[in-house]
């Protein structure tokens, strides 16, 4: 079977990509994005790589603002030629699921989610958004959201991340979906038998993040080391929530992050989140979780067993989590809790995925016959 790779853009190396690189290991095929950015792709599986990308690879500074040509997204991704191909399989938070297709062609979407900012944050967005922005921003996401729908049926079957995203797909599109966790590496993480007397935190600092809110709850516990990990533009609000207790490191590398969730008290983790691959990497570690309960956290954290699940989205509900967290600090066991990440890992990953492809492709190949 002749294979097509979908993949919405290679702008960067993070979770979606993760996830691509084992659908890449599988089936070694070429990859259709909207768009790449070659500079941040050096050293990853994709450098060097049969990789087609659309129009707005030409238009003015789309490696770094291609977010700025959303309204333009649907076309594109349509625009793609994947007529001699069998199979096409599309890795989609955004539009890569609206491939054209044709009836002698089966197409299998991993959804990482169903576009957050046309549907479930739609309201945050536009929160942030003022003036003739607002307006411009709400026609393009209606636009956006009838189009995410009417492409809806191009997908032959659904892969969710999480069950979190299993039932956002059924809300939004009315489809069923297989769950399978996406690939964590967790083979590269390692317990430590020196922990340290600090919490740690780490992701990009976006505003749905909620680091803010994390260095502003431990500003209220002077005595608890907060060490927080990551860059963005929530940089400025996050250094204005900090206090002596917490040291914010920015980017680091791999290697760092890896030694210094190792020697963690615990993870924080405060966003409403599809999956959260940091959280079980967290868990690979050894070290465990305070994570809000919403999102898939309650599929990744076993409450009092690998973590603390806290109800709301607040600094109060967060302290109140360490708090508890500190009083049954001992009952966590780091092998125990290493053992739970063998859920997330590559090996499933690729076992799991391959199954359902495989099957879904006998089960077709059998239809036309």
């Amino acid at each position: 079977m002749k294979t097509a790779l979908v993949h919405d853009w290679l702008s960067g190396y993070g979770g979606g990509e993760k996830v691509l690189e084992s659908m890449y290991d599988l089936y070694p095929s070429k990859i259709f994005t909207l768009v790449k950015n070659e500079s941040k792709l050096k050293n990853t599986i994709f450098e060097g790589r049969d990789i087609e990308t659309s129009f707005i690879q030409n238009l003015p500074l789309s490696s770094k603002v291609y977010r700025n040509y959303l309204p333009f997204f649907p076309l594109a991704i349509e625009q793609f030629d994947l007529s001699t191909y069998d199979l096409v399989l599309s890795s989609s938070h955004a539009v890569a699921k609206g491939v054209l297709t044709h009836a002698n062609q089966l197409h299998i979407c991993y959804c990482h989610t169903p576009m957050r900012y046309a549907w479930d944050l739609y309201a945050f967005h536009m929160s942030q958004v003022k003036g003739p922005k607002k307006l411009i921003a709400q026609l393009v996401l209606h636009y956006m959201r009838k189009w995410d729908l009417s492409s809806v049926n191009r997908v032959d079957h659904f892969i969710a991340n999480s069950k979190y995203v299993a039932r956002r797909i059924k809300k939004v599109y009315g489809r069923d979906s297989e769950v399978i966790y996406p690939p964590v590496d967790t083979q590269s993480f390692y317990t430590s038998k020196n922990k340290q007397d600090y919490y740690i935190t780490y992701s990009r600092l976006v505003p749905y993040k909620k680091i803010d809110m994390i260095a502003h709850a431990f500003s209220k516990m002077p005595d608890k080391k907060l060490i927080i990990i990551g860059d963005g533009p929530e940089m400025p609000k996050v250094k204005t929530h900090s206090s002596k207790n917490i040291e914010i490191l920015g980017y680091r590398s791999n290697d760092e992050i890896r030694k210094l969730l190792s020697e963690a008290k615990a993870m924080v983790f405060a966003a409403e989140e599809d999956f959260g691959i940091v959280m079980a990497e967290s868990l690979a570690s050894g070290t465990p979780v305070i994570a809000f309960g919403k999102g898939a956290s309650s599929e990744i954290i076993d409450q009092s067993k690998t973590g603390i699940l806290f109800p709301e989205q607040d600094v109060d509900s967060l302290i109140k989590a360490v708090q508890e967290f500190e009083k049954n600090e001992d009952s966590f066991d780091p092998l125990y809790i290493k053992q739970t990440a063998d859920s997330f890992s590559q090996e499933r990953f690729a076992i799991e995925y391959k199954n359902f492809v495989e099957k879904k492709w006998s089960d077709f190949k059998n239809s036309r016959h």
